[in-house]
Parts: structure tokens; C-alpha cells; sequence
């Protein structure tokens, strides 16, 4: 099944605001219907990178079987990990950067991977706040999540 999953993440006061994501998955069954979920979440204190990386993961975790995923994201820190095999030489360094210094959020990096296991996944990058459909309601998910209220702990900030 071949799927698309938008996803934004958003911080208020970043690094030491609430924040929240949202992403939309979407698909097209056999008869050409188009069938789409939503998705979205706030957290007390977050960042923005950190809540980019939770919408992918979610729209990746919402799947119940193998599909071909294009995930499409306005995060050049998510789309740049694997376009640009930052992640390869992360995974290879033990989650250190060319630097030296330890890569930031390796536990929501990991469970990315995880959650991409099953899957063959393709990852686009388009503007944000361009006025892209799909994009500017992932944008609004993330906001309105970051601004709601009964905000989760993000346990690994």
C-alpha cells in the first residue's frame, strides 16, 4: 500500500516552552477513495526538533502493515538525517556527530528507525508556511496541540 504522512512540529519559547506535532496520514484504497487521519499532541516543555521528530514517528507508528511510505516534512533536520546519511554516520560514530559531540535526541532518532523498520519510506522536504495544504494543517495540528490544554511530559528532553 502506498501511503503519504505530512508532518510539523512546533515550540513555543523554544528550547523551554510547550510544544506539540501533528501529522496527517493518508492513502487511497482500492476503489480510489482517499481515507486520512490526523494526529497531533502537546507537551509541556519541548523543542521544536524534537517535536518534528515525534510527528514522523507517530504517522510511521499509526501504520498496521508494511506500506510505501512518502513522508513529507517542512523539518530540514529530519529530511537532511536521511537524505544526507547523517543518520548512517550517527549510527556508525555511536551516535556522535563529525565533531564529536553526542547527537541530540538520539531516543526519538531510535525510535524513528524503529518504527521505519517494517516500511520502505521516502522522505521530501517542502516549505513551510508556503501554502501547502497538507502542510499548513500539520502546521495548525502542531500549534493548536502546543497552545491546548492536559500537555504530556516529554520524558526525553
Amino acid at each position: 500500500m502506498d501511503v503519504t504522512i505530512y508532518t510539523d512540529g512546533a515550540a513555543r519559547g523554544n528550547p523551554d516552552g510547550p510544544g506539540g506535532y501533528g501529522a496527517v496520514v493518508q492513502y487511497v484504497d482500492g476503489k480510489g477513495v482517499l481515507h486520512e487521519r490526523e494526529y497531533s499532541a502537546g507537551y509541556r516543555k519541548t523543542t521544536n526538533n524534537r517535536m518534528e521528530l515525534m510527528a514522523a514517528i507517530i504517522g510511521l507508528e499509526a501504520l498496521i502493515r508494511p506500506c510505501r511510505v512518502e513522508l513529507i516534512s517542512d523539518s530540514r533536520y529530519l529530511v537532511d538525517a536521511f537524505e544526507k546519511d547523517w543518520i548512517g554516520g550517527w549510527q556508525r560514530k555511536n551516535w556522535k556527530k563529525a565533531d564529536g559531540g553526542a547527537v541530540k535526541n538520539v531516543d526519538l532518532w531510535k525510535r524513528l528507525l524503529k518504527a521505519m523498520e517494517p516500511h520502505q519510506v521516502r522522505f521530501s522536504w517542502v516549505r513551510g508556511h508556503d501554502g501547502h495544504p497538507e502542510n499548513e494543517r500539520c502546521d495548525t495540528l502542531a500549534t493548536n496541540a502546543a497552545d491546548g490544554e492536559d500537555l504530556l511530559d516529554d520524558t526525553g528532553l
